[in-house]
């Protein structure tokens, strides 16, 4: 219910408030962007953890670039393919890149839209 509540204010961020101001954020995806995939990929306390780090770190101070959000996943199994059959029904939208053991890095794909 609070996630929900919490993509119902960044999707109004992103649609009413960020067009009136010039864009300012020194990291790819951008501060709003990387909150949003993080509400929507990982647990609220991790969610709200990783965001408050993200927007203390865009300032001057820090050099900015490219900043995926890491998620927490729990697979399922073991075998990965490089062609699941689901991707046939279901376009894809988010890929997921093991990072160090510990999560995954999310990645969004730009050729589908999400739904």
């Amino acid at each position: 219910m609070f996630k929900r509540i919490c993509l119902i204010l960044l999707h109004f961020y992103q649609r009413f408030l960020s067009p009136l101001k010039p864009q300012t954020c020194r990291y790819y995806p951008s501060c709003s962007e990387y909150a949003l995939w993080q509400f929507q990929k990982n647990r609220l306390i991790f969610a709200f953890y990783f965001t408050l780090l993200r927007i203390l770190r865009c300032n001057p101070l820090f050099k900015g670039g490219f900043d995926y959000p890491k998620v927490f996943k729990v697979m399922q199994s073991q075998n990965f393919c490089f062609k699941p059959k689901f991707l046939a029904q279901k376009p894809l939208c988010f890929l997921y890149i093991p990072y160090k053991n510990k999560g995954f890095i999310l990645l969004k794909s730009f050729n589908q839209k999400e739904k």
